[in-house]
């Protein structure tokens, strides 16, 4: 007679073997890794606890679960290239005209727990709110200020007003940064048409630009003149003032003259007006005793000033040739 199989054995195998599996199941879940990019969400009995440290964690299997969210720097499109049609780019601007504009958003998760129980999906309430506030500042703008010289002041206006109203939901996702990637007019007439007024701006700014360099070379160029005039007048001026403080020490040493010899003096100065008057005018004058000394020119006068004033005035005799 056979003897039976012996299943105590096989059972304690098993036995084990399951052990085995279930203690490697709870060891293996009783760990966490969080990287630098990461945060973590543990649920206990359905309270969740945020775990931000980077590095590896302990939870109890089984009654603890595990969610990780990314905290990288994420974006999304809004506008013509994240739909691939124009509605959700088409734009109305104050003054009533149309655009087509494409927007980029970029957010990062700052609170783990509220990004995934706050709402059930943040990105879609950020997409949905980002969207209400790019229509709101577009339309309160002019079609030029969208296209050319007001988009750093339009990107300011909304990331603001995004920030301001996410703190409102507080749905645990953080904006970044929103930036106008395009804006172009919905035809290519208007499109044409806002180039020619571009191109007429442009050269506006050329023309103020040439007119600004002209100035500035003509400017330095008059002052040059100006301050070479003002010399001119200035050296005039002292060369007047000399010559007449000359004048003047002349008059003073004539005057001296006249109060010591007054007929001497005063008839020099007829013979100096004389000779002034008449530069070829010669004065003889003949003695008494028959001799004869030339007045004129002056010369001769003053080689012979003692004889002169010994003639007595009524027996010259004055010949002009």
């Amino acid at each position: 007679m056979k003897k039976g199989v012996d299943f105590s054995n096989f059972k304690k195998v098993i036995v084990i073997v399951v052990i085995a599996i279930i203690a490697g199941i709870l060891i293996t879940g009783s760990f966490y890794s969080i990287r630098e990019e990461e945060q973590a969400v543990v649920c206990t009995f359905g309270s969740p606890q945020a775990v931000t440290t980077p590095g590896l964690h302990f939870k109890i299997p089984i009654i603890q679960t595990v969610k990780k969210v990314s905290t990288t720097i994420n974006g999304f499109s809004i506008g013509y290239n994240s739909t691939g049609d124009g509605d959700e780019a088409l734009m109305i601007t104050s003054d009533y005209n149309f655009l087509h504009v494409d927007f980029y958003a970029e957010y990062r998760v700052t609170d783990p727990v509220k990004a995934l129980y706050a709402s059930e999906d943040p990105v879609e309430i950020l997409k949905n709110i980002a969207q209400n506030c790019i229509r709101t500042t577009i339309g309160s703008y002019t079609v030029d200020s969208v296209l050319t010289t007001g988009k750093n002041e339009i990107q300011s206006n909304i990331k603001q007003m995004i920030i301001d109203k996410l703190e409102v939901y507080d749905i645990g996702i953080q904006l970044v940064n929103i930036t106008i990637q395009d804006a172009e007019p919905p035809t290519e007439e208007v499109s044409m048409a806002f180039k020619e007024v571009e191109t007429a701006k442009q050269g506006k700014e050329t023309s103020v630009n040439n007119a600004n360099k002209y100035r500035n070379e003509e400017i330095p160029a008059a002052e040059a003149e100006a301050d070479r005039i003002i010399q001119a007048a200035e050296a005039q001026k002292q060369e007047r003032i000399n010559e007449a403080n000359g004048q003047v020490a002349r008059f003073n040493s004539l005057y001296e003259e006249y109060v010591n010899y007054p007929a001497v003096t005063k008839q020099r100065m007829f013979y100096e007006t004389m000779e002034d008057v008449l530069p070829g005018l010669k004065v003889v004058i003949q003695s008494s005793d028959g001799e004869v000394n030339t007045m004129l020119p002056l010369d001769s006068f003053f080689g012979n000033m003692t004889v002169n004033q010994t003639v007595p005035a009524d027996d010259t005799n004055t010949e002009d040739k």
